[in-house]
């Protein structure tokens, strides 16, 4: 075969005939964009190489294989965990990958701006869940609205174990207080991913509400957030 008709020839076979394992994805990212890739692909670009016996495009498919193919279940794994579960991972590949599944969390969070207006509690469930879905245990926060339901501000109360965070009233009503806000929404996640309130889901709820009153202030619902689209709305749900 002389080397004109070589040339020829490699150009018309399929990609992944003419590529070495792991320099498939970057190829075929070049010849058909980002949007070609398959997940692992474009796990793999993140982590370059393989390990011995297992290419890179492999290594990804079975990470991505035993977290369900759910890329907020990787994020969730700790630095060690990563490097510690996987031949070929080592700590700077493992903050890579964390650090670009944080770039995404936070690439979502940018459409919230200061004009974002809560009306349902999908808008709310919206908001939150780019914030708090993909953790690995409860933490509680409040969404502060004015008259017209625009978002004054979103923060975090507290922070707990995997299947309990503790809401302190004084803590939830301290920041909407400083906002001035006409209205708060209550929320928390369950990692889980069970949107059954628990008993003391109810009573924060029944406390918060009252509290709320007192302070001229409206609690318009209690969100429980978590995964795939799926939570609880004590409002509703006619819960409040």
């Amino acid at each position: 075969m002389n080397q004109e008709y070589d040339v020829e020839y490699r150009r018309s076979r399929p990609l992944q005939q003419c590529v070495a394992e792991d320099e498939r994805p970057r190829e075929k990212a070049k010849a058909y964009g980002f949007g070609s890739l398959t997940l692992s692909e474009l796990f793999a670009l993140l982590i370059g190489s393989g390990a011995v016996g297992e290419n890179v495009v492999e290594l990804c498919q079975r990470i991505l294989n035993e977290h369900d193919n759910k890329l907020y279940k990787i994020a969730r794994l700790s630095i060690n965990d990563l490097v510690r579960r996987y031949r070929g991972i080592g700590e700077v590949k493992a903050i890579e990958i964390l650090a670009a599944l944080e770039l995404s969390r936070r690439y979502q969070l940018e459409r919230f701006d200061d004009e974002y207006q809560v009306t349902t509690s999908k808008d709310a469930y919206d908001l939150l869940s780019a914030k708090m879905g993909a953790l690995p245990h409860e933490e509680i926060w409040i969404v502060m609205l004015n008259r017209s339901k625009h978002v004054l501000g979103v923060e975090r109360i507290s922070s707990g174990g995997t299947s309990l965070a503790v809401g302190d009233l004084k803590m939830i009503l301290k920041p909407a207080i400083e906002h001035l806000s006409d209205s708060i929404i209550l929320a928390h996640n369950h990692p889980s991913d069970s949107v059954r309130p628990s008993m003391q889901d109810n009573e924060l709820t029944k406390k918060v509400a009252a509290a709320c009153r007192t302070m001229d202030m409206q609690l318009l619902d209690h969100i429980i957030v978590c995964r795939g689209g799926r939570y609880y709305s004590y409002n509703d749900n006619g819960a409040l």
